[in-house]
């Protein structure tokens, strides 16, 4: 081992040398580079040798040529790279060999092996690496569009990037993104072979022999890429991602036309077609002499999205389904929410959209979150009458989903609705229990603020009938703040003896009646020691924090101080697991104060 890392020191040589000769580094500094060298070097040669030793002695390298090239800087010296620099490039690069060689599945390694070569300036380096790589990690995808993207980008290289993407498609023939970037790839080199024309046509230079195809200059390769594509994966989504890539490049006329046309063809029975196609109508040529007034240019706009809308309508006449729905919808609402100072444009949009929402609504189609923006619009428009009566209709349309009951009830309640106790009974017949917490929360609030105290302790009491730990714990919780709130300390503490054997009990709930006790203008110490030990009895064994507070407690101006020693020792045999420990930390510090 020893004879392997002199002989690397010594390889080193020859660049310390010119380093010192050239006034880059001093003797002292070259010194430090030798001994922290061969400190790394050793580590690498060790029988059992950590990735992180490679990645520190890469980092030194690296550091080490960031300083050579500020001092370069500096003193503006800008030979011998040769010498220099290529020498500890090339070391670096064989230690990142020798690293990714022995953790060939890590792949951050691999690309911040990429990431030197890119910044060092070996490109030629880059291709090997990849090639390395993909070799051991043929199974993902990004890892070969990066590679073609630094052949083509790097190296200018669209033959050697063709051949990547081809060699992607054999491992993932139904990719999407590598065919939307081999798409992006044709269309880019066709770009810059039509600038290479442009430029030695301006030049007035003879190209010889040297021809550049129509076909490929007008962009038939990506029609062919195009081509397979579709063929492989049948989907508008992915049609439309192509077409929107070959909208980005001003030559594309016909592919556009040609993708469109079949987007148009093949792809009617998917609801992102006729959203796509609507769209497009937002973009189409306007009248110019109407642009000039606020009121032209709304006009205008307002035309855009009525073509759009006849779109939309044969959208749902050949494809009545909830998708179809969704993007009328959706697109209607984004336009509503869009300002203006056009009354009229503000008024029309509005109308366009309650007018969707119904018709979705009465075919059975309106997806349940747009309920919700339906409801605001009639609130906010003053339609108390219309607002009641989607409420009531989200209910009956989702009448399983815990959301639509409590919009439509909030909604109902807004409004004063009479009908609203047989509605939550409605609701929690229908609903699942296990999710039914947001509806029994909902019921006790509207009940404590407009029904008789008599009927609100009648939900309580069926919210604590649930079978559901949840509910009935919530409720436990619930019903004693009502309790206090209405009828003062004497209530809380009869409701809390009545419940307090009932199980399931949250430690919330015993926390609260403590709470309520302290808050007495002379708090019974005798009480809360009650309340303390049967929150005990159901969380002694695991909530250290309860036997904190206990201590502390008892370490207040009611407390007795010498029972501390007993809760202590009590903690200790009931506490289990992790608590234990958790436990003595923290009554460590409160005896010194700092808790």
């Amino acid at each position: 081992m020893a004879e392997i890392v002199q002989q690397r020191i010594e390889e080193r040589i020859p660049e310390l040398e010119q380093l010192e000769r050239v006034g880059l580094f001093t003797k002292k500094e070259v010194k430090s580079i030798i001994k922290r060298a061969t400190a790394l070097e050793y580590k690498l040669h060790r029988l059992i040798v950590n990735k992180e030793d490679f990645i520190a002695y890469i980092q030194y390298e690296i550091n080490v040529l960031e300083l050579i090239k500020k001092r370069r800087a500096h003193i503006h010296y800008q030979f011998k790279r040769e010498e220099i620099e290529f020498p500890i490039v090339h070391r670096i690069n064989s230690i990142f060999r020798r690293a990714t060689n022995k953790w060939k599945d890590d792949v951050q390694l691999w690309l911040s092996h990429v990431a030197f070569c890119k910044k060092w300036a070996t490109k030629g380096q880059i291709s090997k690496v990849f090639s390395s790589m993909l070799a051991i990690h043929p199974d993902k995808p990004a890892l070969w569009i990066m590679a073609a993207k630094s052949e083509l980008e790097d190296r200018s290289s669209s033959e050697s990037a063709r051949h990547l993407f081809l060699r992607a498609l054999r491992f993932h023939p139904n990719n999407k993104k590598v065919y939307q970037e081999y798409f992006r790839m044709e269309l880019l080199h066709c770009e810059k072979l039509r600038k290479q024309k442009e430029e030695l046509e301006k030049a007035e230079m003879d190209l010889g022999e040297y021809e550049f195809s129509p076909e490929i200059l007008s962009g038939k390769l990506a029609e062919v890429v195009y081509r397979d594509a579709t063929g492989k994966i049948n989907e508008a989504e992915f049609v439309i991602s192509l077409l929107n890539i070959a909208a980005i490049f001003n030559f594309t006329k016909e592919l556009q036309d040609s993708i469109l046309q079949d987007l148009q063809t093949n792809y009617t029975e998917d609801s992102l077609t006729w959203d796509f196609m609507a769209k497009r109508e937002l973009d189409a040529p306007g009248l110019g002499e109407e642009l000039q007034s606020a009121k032209g240019r709304a006009t205008d706009v307002n035309r855009r999205e009525e073509r759009c809308c006849q779109v939309y309508e044969e959208g749902v006449k050949s494809l009545n389904t909830e998708p179809m729905w969704t993007c009328y919808v959706a697109f209607c609402l984004e336009r509503m929410r869009r300002k203006t100072n056009v009354q009229e444009l503000k008024e029309k949009r509005q109308e366009r959209l309650l007018g969707v929402l119904q018709r979705a609504h009465d075919s059975l189609l309106l997806k349940e979150d747009y309920y919700k923006n339906w409801l605001q619009i009639l609130l906010s428009s003053g339609d108390a009458e219309g607002a009641a009566s989607v409420a009531m209709a989200a209910s009956q349309r989702y009448s399983q989903s815990v959301s639509a009951w409590t919009l439509s009830l909030q909604t109902l309640m807004q409004l004063g609705s009479e009908d609203i106790s047989r509605l939550f009974q409605d609701a929690l017949t229908h609903v699942n229990p296990k999710e039914s917490l947001p509806l029994w929360q909902l019921q006790v609030q509207w009940s404590a603020a407009n029904q008789r105290p008599e009927e609100t302790e009648a939900v309580f009491k069926r919210g604590l009938l649930s079978a559901v730990a949840a509910v009935a714990m919530e409720m436990k919780e619930s019903y004693l703040d009502w309790s206090y709130s209405t009828g003062g300390y004497k209530k809380a503490r009869k409701t809390f003896t009545s419940l307090q054997e009932n199980r399931p009990l949250s430690k919330a709930f015993f926390t609260r009646m403590i709470q309520i006790e302290k808050e007495q203008e002379i708090p019974k110490m005798n009480s809360l020691r009650d309340y303390y030990e049967r929150a005990l009895q159901e969380f002694g064994t695991t909530d250290d924090d309860l036997w904190l507070q206990y201590i502390q407690e008892e370490l207040g101006p009611s407390g007795q101080p010498e029972n501390c020693g007993k809760i202590h020792w009590r903690a200790m045999k009931f506490l289990e697991g992790d608590s234990v420990e958790r436990f003595t930390s923290k009554y460590t510090l409160l005896q010194t104060g700092h808790l």
